[in-house]
This record gives structure tokens, C-alpha cells and sequence, in this order.
């Protein structure tokens, strides 16, 4: 009784009820004018507001109902009209209605919240939009009424009676605003609104706003290309990247939000932001640039550089797929002249009706600011979309078909079944021998020409690059139809099976990939990478190549000069044998992503060869031996992917071992008869294991016994011996520190960590002696047979032996020499069938003397070893001798998933050889390691023997 008294003044113990809003309430009655005393209390009453209006939404109704009927909005707006201390009392204001929208539910509350049309009134309001705390809360507070917006409703923010539609029109003002978050959530806004379906306000956006909007907004996202231009003019040593980074990803930004408007599929609003790009961005600032130097006679300013002009447009094609738009721009590019660039061709290729005549494409500022444009198109009784009617035009009309043959306008007549019927009725036969035998020119098409010229191999690739991108991009887009690439012969992701293509193209291509495999190669990485893809395209339909015998030899002549090349780095030291891994590995790890590629701001400067930059290693130039050695790695394994699609071939030979085929960890293994050596496991936190050591032809195993079979274990670990680090211990003569590191990609940042780090304590030190033998020498032969795995790839000459793990020393001359010649005789057609250059990846074929790399004789002592016929007993070590003597004229060798292929040896070498090979077997150890995988390795010895060649993991025998 004493507190309703007093009014409510009296604050209510629990902050969450409906008495402690009207005790709220009471505060803002007696506090309606701000003054530096109380700003601070009406800031924590607003707040406090918003918090039991949150909680009422969810358990108490009232709570709005005492809100509304009190009319609680009208003191926020009071508050904001006053000055004294006006920003800190409508920040949060801001705030609080921020927050209340965010976390509101229930609709009906919503609607209490925007009746009365207080909101609309708090858009309009003058806030001071200087102070940046003002700014952030006001955009974000519109941005999150933005994701309010549906049909139901959508009423209470546009008023068709009156034309208004403030949320909208207010944010679209910020549009160009310093602050990118600003800007971005005008993008946002904007978007949301577009989404709504409501004819009629969707109506009041095309007719009222389009055009002013737009024509900003494409001027807004020119002056940022001018931008992008002068950072690269002036940028050539790669001071200002971090600017250059951020100004291209704002304009990318821009391109992924007029997509997203695009794709909205809003017929009138599509019509209107497509003209404004095409002739007022695309024709007058990207065709002119890219193609300035080829048309004279063509004066228009401002332009950037072809370079910068090639990379704006590649970024259209991979990121816009809007049809009529991007059609349109496809077709000038591909079959357009000059007169793209007159008020006749602007009426020509028009998108959308127009009541007045157009006028000339050119990049220029609108005639007045956003706000003044807005102002008088709203008050103004014209209907941008009521001219549709007026002007239909078969030329229009096309657009959106654009493109059966070259050109959508000018249409020869013979050319298109909608001209010609007879052409309607020919069988597809005769339509692929017509296009086959179509001659293909560049006359009169001066922006082809110029994108063709750019494919040029000068001193770089820095045209190159962009060029291909821009034919790659053209290929994969979805917009735009086959026949319109078909027309020049280029084939695009969707055309069926072809039988020609464009020759010039082709051979342009292939003199820049020959270009890539010479040495000191000024081709970056990514640009072999965009082109094989993009030649991919052009020749390869369902796995069968369409490609030209001159053509492919130019092909394979390519690869041949990457393969001399990469001989010339090819070593017995251990990082070549690592490096090949690696960049196998990591070239392999995921599909290229041209469209994330070519977002890269550093491709716009010219190619450098520092790593200091911090670019990316395939798209610089290499920097010292390693680098180049990488390189010539990566176009090795380009050029030989290339060779075997065009001959609709699989690599069967990378990578150079399977890791699937090993042993794993949980394999049961048959331990009888087999070499063990017990071991304490001491890891570096102290845990210690008892395992038993197990050193294979590849791998290093620890197994510890299995506790339901006898004489069988289960493997606890597995690592590749070629990864293998051992060291002794200083102290202790029974212990070794073992490392077996984990196969990481040569691009990898930080030491990688290791699989296997610990100290293996043996019983003596004379097992731990021999264990360390073990594993040094299974580490020695493991690479040594990667590295012969190796020269095979190379074709190297077959002077290379066991005894010489590295070639001569040929000189690059001398080998390419040698590659001409054959391919020389090739041509003449003197070499054999087998000789063909479709035969020179993977052949294989033995001629002359052959004997196997490998054999028992060569065993790491104390590995695995075969057991060839149970029937015949032990087999004894001279047994053994005379078998192994007996496979040396075996062709090839297979073993663990590593195919050991012969390399024919010269009588001479042979016989020097033998006195090593003998005394290497007589360091061997007589007993052998057999294990067996799964319970289906209990068989016969027919089984036993017919399952020698096969992985360790199906229950093999192992042989070394």
C-alpha cells in the first residue's frame, strides 16, 4: 500500500516482473528531459528495459501489454530529439532496440514492437553520424531489422500510399561509407530486402531506386579498379601488397554481391543493374583496357592496364553466371568489333528498354549524389519499368537466348536453323563435319586478337596467366551456352563429344607449356597448372583425346625437356628422394581451385622470384637449386599427368609406394620361424613397452605378442624406414634413440611432429648392435630403391647399376640433343610402333641384357625372407645362393606394392660386382621372418607360394 502510495518508486526486489518495469516506466516519467545528472540513470533504465521486455516475451505477456499501453516508445524518441548529451543516451537506444529485435520470438511481440510506426520514425531521424559509435550501432540496428523482413511483415516498414520505404533507402546511403563494416551491412540489407516477395514494394525498388543505385554503386566499384591500377603501376617491388590485397578484395566482395542480386532472378531489377555494368563498367573499362593496344584508333579515358583489365574479367566470368549478362559480355569478347563502343551498338546491346535513346558506353560519374538521385525519383511520377512495354525489340528480346552461333545480332542467315530450316534436319554427323571443316579466323574480331596475343610467350608469363584463366573461366561457366564457344571452336565443360578444335589455340598453348619445361623457365607453376586444365578441356572428351599426332609430339617433346631437366637435379643425396615425395604429395592433396587461385592479389604484380614476399611457391619464380630442383619436380609430374590423359592412360607408378599395401597397426602377423629381437620401449614420458623389433624390406614394426595364439602378434606400430633416424647412446651401449618421422609435404610450416620418438634398450649390447645394422642398412636400401624407382621415371640411361645409385653426369646439351634426335626420327617414321611417342611414358619393355635390381642376395640381414617350397625342407644359404642366381635374367620384380624394374648391366660391370654381392650374403643371417595376416593365411603350400607376391596385409608371405 505504501509503495503504490508513493507512485512505484519504490525499486522491486525482483528485476524480472512487471513491477519493475512500471517502476521503470515511473523513472523515465520523471526524467523526461536529458541533463548531464541523470543521462546515466535514463542509460541504465533503457537498458534494463530491454531486458525485461526479453524475459516477458518468453514467460510474461503482460509485459508487453503494459509497454504499449503506456506508450514507452514515445520516451525514446523524445530522448533523441534533445541535444544535452544526445549521443550517449542513443547509443544506447541503439542498443537496446538492437538487442530487443536480435532476441524477440514470439511474432506477436514483434509486431507490438513495430506498430504505432515509432521505428520507421528512429530510421529517419537525424543522428549524428560523425561520432563512429553512433554509426556502428545505427547501420547495425538496420541491418538487424533487415532479417525481420517478410511478407507479414513487410507493411510496417513500406508505405505504398505514401511511397516510402525508409529502411531501405536510408541504408542504401551508406553504401559508399569509409567503414567497410558499414558497407557491408548495407550489402546485407540490401539483399534482404530483395528477397522478399512483395510485388509491390519489389516494384517501388526497381522504379524508385535501381537506377539511382546502381549507377552509384557501379561508379563506386570503378573508382576501386582505378585503385587496383595505381597500386600496380606503382607497386612493382611489392612494397604495398597489404593495400593491394585489400582493395582487391573489396572489389571482389562488390562482384559476389551484384551475383548474389542476380541471382534473385528478379526479372526488372536484373535489367536495369546489367546495363549499368555493361556500358558503363564492362565495355568502356575492361574490353577497352584488355584490348586498347590492338584499336588504335579508339581513344577512351580513364583505362588501366591490360593485365589489371585481363584479371577483372577472369573474375567475372568465375564468380557471375547471371545468363543474359554474362552471354553478352562472352559474345563481344568472342565476336564483337568496334562498334560495341558507339551509341548504336550501347542501343544494340542493351539489357533493359529504355524510353530515350542510349548513349555511348563510357565510365562516368552520375549526374548528382545518391541522396539528391533518390530524392527527386521518388517524387517523381515516372515508372522505369512502365517503358518495357513501350520498346520490344527483336533485337532485345534475343538477349536472353543470346546465342545459337556467333554472334546474337548479326547473325549470318546460313548459319542458324532459325534462319535456315534446312539446317534443322541434318543428322549430328553432319553438324560435327560441318564445324569441322569451318575455317576459323580473327579478322574483325579485335578484342579475340588481343586476348590471343596475350597468349604469347615473351619473357614471363605475367599476360599469359590471365589470359588462360580467362579462357578457363569462359569454358566452366555455367551462363554461358556451348554453341557460343563452339563457334570458334574452343569447346566449353558441357559440349558432347567433338571432333575438332581450335588449332591456333592449341598451339599457342603447347609453345607456352614447351616454354615452362626449359630451364631457368621464366612459367610459374600455376600457369602450366591453369593450362593443362584448360587443354584438358579443349581435347579430352569421355577420356578419349582428340588431339592431332603433331600436336601430341609437341606434347611429349615437352614432357621429354621437363624429364632432361629434372634429370639434371636427380641425386644420391637424401633431400632429392624426400623433395620428389613431398611435392607429389602435396600437389596431389586437393584439386586446384582456380576461382580461390585467381583471387590472389600478388598474381597482379609482376613475377618475382623472392620468398620474402611471403607469395605462395607456385606463383613465384624459384629462388636458389632447392627451389628449382621443386619446380622442375612439379613440372615433371605435370607434363607426365598431361602425356597419360592424352593417351587415356592411368598412372601406375606414383606414388612410389602405397602406404596401404604395409603393414598397419593392428595386423596379426605369423611370427614362426621368424628373426626377432626383444626390445624395451622407452618413451619420452616415461611409459615403458616390451615389443619385439621386426625390420622389413620397407618398414620398421613393433610387435608385441598376440595372448590367444601361440607364435602369432599383433603389430603395435609401422613406420617407413626411409624415415628412420638412429643414434646410440653414449652411456648406455644397450640402448638406441630412434626417430621415425612423419612423411610431410616440403610446404609444411614448423618441424612436423615425429610418429615414433623413443629409446629402444635391447638385453645386450650385442643385439643392440646388431639391430642398429638392421636399421641403418633397411634405411640405406629403402631409399636407394625409391631412387631407382626413380630413374626409371627418368628413362635414364642404362648404365646405372646397383653399385651407382646416381647417373653420370650428362650434360643437359648433350641429353636434349639426344630427345631431338628421336624425336626427329619419330616424325620420319623410322622407329618402331613401340617408339611412338604414345608409347614413351611407362613402356618398359626390356631389350638386351637384363637382370633384377634386387634380390635375396641383397637382404637386409635379419629381414623377412621368402620361403619358396616347404617340401624341400630348410632352405640352406647356397640354396638360396643358386636360386637368386638363377632369377637374375627376371625382367621384374614385385614386392610390398613397390615395382622393382630391371636396368640392364654391361658384362663388365656385372662381373666387378660379384665379389660385393657375396660379401654382402655372407653378412646375411640364415633364419628369415615369415608372417602371415588373418586367419585365412593358415593354407596349403600350393597357397603359400602363390600368395608370395602379394601385400603383407592379404596374407602374404614377405620376401627380401
Amino acid at each position: 500500500m505504501l509503495r503504490k502510495a508513493f507512485g512505484g518508486l519504490w525499486k522491486p526486489k525482483n528485476p524480472h516482473s512487471l513491477d519493475h518495469l512500471k517502476y521503470l516506466y515511473s523513472v523515465l516519467s520523471k526524467n523526461q528531459t536529458v541533463n548531464d545528472s541523470n543521462k546515466s540513470l535514463l542509460v541504465e533504465t533503457i537498458r534494463s528495459i530491454a531486458e525485461i521486455l526479453i524475459w516477458g516475451d518468453q514467460n510474461d505477456s503482460s509485459v508487453f501489454d503494459f509497454f504499449l499501453e503506456r506508450n514507452m516508445h514515445s520516451f525514446f524518441l523524445k530522448f533523441m530529439d534533445q541535444k544535452t548529451g544526445n549521443n550517449y543516451v542513443c547509443v544506447q537506444l541503439l542498443q537496446t532496440l538492437n538487442i530487443l529485435f536480435e532476441n524477440i520470438r514470439n511474432e506477436t511481440s514483434i509486431y507490438y514492437l513495430l506498430s504505432n510506426n515509432h521505428v520507421n520514425s528512429i530510421i529517419v531521424h537525424k543522428f549524428d553520424f560523425s561520432d563512429e559509435e553512433v554509426m556502428a550501432y545505427y547501420i547495425s540496428f538496420l541491418k538487424t531489422l533487415s532479417f525481420r523482413l517478410n511478407k507479414h511483415t513487410i507493411h510496417f516498414f513500406y508505405n505504398e500510399h505514401t511511397n516510402d520505404f525508409p529502411l531501405y533507402t536510408e541504408a542504401i546511403k551508406f553504401f559508399n561509407h569509409s567503414e567497410s563494416m558499414v558497407r557491408i551491412a548495407v550489402r546485407t540489407l540490401s539483399l534482404n530486402v530483395y528477397r522478399v516477395e512483395d510485388d509491390r514494394m519489389l516494384k517501388f525498388v526497381t522504379d524508385k531506386t535501381a537506377a539511382p543505385y546502381f549507377s552509384n554503386l557501379v561508379w563506386f566499384i570503378g573508382n576501386h579498379i582505378l585503385e587496383i591500377d595505381d597500386c600496380v603501376r606503382n607497386d612493382a617491388d611489392h612494397k604495398s601488397m597489404n593495400k593491394l590485397r585489400d582493395v582487391v578484395a573489396e572489389h571482389l566482395d562488390h562482384l559476389h554481391y551484384i551475383n548474389d542480386i542476380l541471382c534473385l532472378n528478379i526479372a526488372s531489377l536484373n535489367r536495369v543493374l546489367s546495363d549499368h555494368l555493361l556500358n558503363r563498367l564492362f565495355i568502356p573499362l575492361y574490353i577497352y583496357s584488355f584490348a586498347r593496344n590492338s584499336i588504335p584508333t579508339e581513344e577512351m579515358k580513364p583505362y588501366v592496364s591490360p593485365v589489371v583489365a585481363l584479371f577483372l574479367l577472369c573474375q567475372v566470368f568465375l564468380i557471375i553466371t547471371h545468363v543474359p549478362l554474362v552471354r553478352l559480355l562472352a559474345w563481344i569478347i568472342i565476336a564483337g568489333d568496334m562498334e560495341v563502343f558507339t551509341e548504336r551498338g550501347a542501343t544494340l546491346y542493351a539489357t533493359s528498354p529504355r524510353k530515350k535513346g542510349m548513349v555511348k558506353p563510357s565510365f562516368m560519374a552520375p549526374p548528382e549524389p545518391l541522396d539528391k538521385l533518390l530524392s527527386k525519383k521518388i517524387l517523381s511520377t515516372d515508372s522505369d519499368s512502365d517503358s518495357d512495354s513501350e520498346r520490344v525489340s527483336p533485337v532485345a528480346s534475343s538477349v536472353s537466348e543470346l546465342t545459337k552461333l556467333p554472334s546474337p545480332f548479326h547473325m549470318p542467315e546460313p548459319a542458324s536453323p532459325e534462319t535456315d530450316p534446312s539446317l534443322l534436319s541434318i543428322t549430328d554427323e553432319e553438324k560435327q563435319l560441318l564445324l569441322s571443316e569451318a575455317s576459323f579466323s580473327l579478322e574483325n574480331r579485335p578484342f579475340l586478337s588481343a586476348l590471343f596475343s596475350a597468349l604469347d610467350y615473351k619473357d614471363n608469363d605475367y599476360f599469359q596467366l590471365f589470359s588462360l584463366c580467362l579462357i578457363y573461366a569462359m569454358q566452366v561457366n555455367t551462363g554461358i551456352n556451348k554453341e557460343l564457344l563452339e563457334s570458334i571452336q574452343i569447346p566449353s565443360k558441357n559440349s558432347s563429344e567433338l571432333h575438332f578444335y581450335n588449332k591456333l589455340l592449341v598451339e599457342k598453348m603447347i609453345k607456352l607449356a614447351s616454354a615452362g619445361c626449359q630451364y631457368d623457365s621464366r612459367v610459374r607453376l600455376v600457369t602450366l597448372e591453369i593450362l593443362i586444365t584448360s587443354l584438358k578441356l579443349v581435347v579430352i572428351r569421355d577420356d578419349k583425346s582428340n588431339l592431332m599426332d603433331e600436336h601430341f609430339a609437341e606434347v611429349e617433346g615437352a614432357r621429354e625437356e621437363s624429364t632432361l631437366i629434372l634429370r639434371n637435379f636427380y641425386k644420391s643425396e637424401e633431400i632429392f628422394l624426400d623433395m620428389f615425395e613431398d611435392e607429389f604429395r602435396e600437389m596431389n592433396k586437393k584439386p586446384i581451385n582456380f576461382e580461390f587461385v585467381m583471387s590472389d592479389a600478388s598474381l597482379l604484380l609482376p613475377p618475382t622470384g623472392t620468398p620474402l614476399t611471403g607469395i605462395d611457391f607456385r606463383k613465384r619464380l624459384p629462388c636458389g637449386e632447392v627451389e628449382k630442383a621443386r619446380k622442375a619436380i612439379r613440372t615433371f609430374f605435370l607434363m607426365r599427368n598431361l602425356s597419360l590423359s592424352l593417351q587415356g592412360l592411368k598412372e601406375t607408378s606414383l606414388p612410389l609406394s602405397n602406404p596401404d599395401s604395409f603393414v598397419q597397426a593392428g595386423d596379426v602377423l605369423d611370427l614362426n620361424n621368424s628373426d626377432l629381437l626383444a626390445v624395451t620401449v622407452v618413451f619420452k614420458d616415461g611409459v615403458r613397452q616390451r615389443r619385439f623389433l621386426v625390420v622389413d624390406l620397407m618398414q620398421l614394426i613393433l610387435i608385441e605378442p598376440d595372448g590367444h595364439r601361440l607364435g602369432w602378434g599383433v603389430a603395435k606400430f609401422s613406420g617407413f624406414l626411409q624415415d628412420l633416424e638412429v643414434n646410440s647412446d653414449k652411456d648406455d651401449s644397450r640402448c638406441l634413440y630412434v626417430t621415425v618421422h612423419k612423411p610431410s609435404s616440403g610446404n609444411s610450416k614448423g618441424t612436423p611432429t615425429p610418429l615414433l620418438s623413443a629409446a629402444f634398450t635391447f638385453d645386450d649390447h650385442i643385439r643392440c648392435m646388431a639391430a642398429k645394422q638392421r636399421l641403418t642398412k633397411g634405411r640405406t636400401k629403402a631409399r636407394q630403391r625409391k631412387m631407382h624407382l626413380i630413374a626409371k621415371l627418368l628413362e635414364l640411361p642404362t648404365t646405372v647399376g646397383t653399385a651407382c645409385p646416381s647417373p653420370p653426369h650428362h650434360t643437359l646439351t648433350s641429353l636434349r640433343q639426344g630427345a631431338q634426335a628421336r624425336r626427329a626420327r619419330m616424325v620420319s617414321g623410322t622407329v618402331t610402333p613401340t617408339g611412338s611417342p604414345r608409347h614413351s611414358v611407362d613402356t618398359g619393355v626390356p631389350t638386351g641384357s637384363y637382370r633384377p635390381l634386387f634380390n635375396a642376395n641383397l637382404r637386409v640381414p635379419g629381414a623377412a625372407a621368402m620361403v619358396r617350397a616347404r617340401e624341400a625342407g630348410r632352405v640352406s644359404p647356397r640354396r638360396s645362393r643358386d636360386r637368386s642366381s638363377s632369377r637374375e635374367s627376371s625382367p621384374a620384380l614385385e614386392s610390398d606394392g613397390i615395382r622393382m624394374e630391371p636396368i640392364p648391366r654391361n658384362q663388365e660391370e656385372r662381373g666387378h660386382d660379384g665379389d660385393a654381392l657375396e660379401a654382402q650374403e655372407e653378412t646375411s643371417f640364415e633364419g628369415g621372418t615369415t608372417w602371415y595376416v588373418g586367419e585365412g593365411a593358415e593354407g596349403s603350400q600350393a597357397e603359400d607360394v602363390a600368395c608370395a607376391s602379394d601385400s603383407p596385409r592379404r596374407g602374404a608371405v614377405h620376401d627380401v
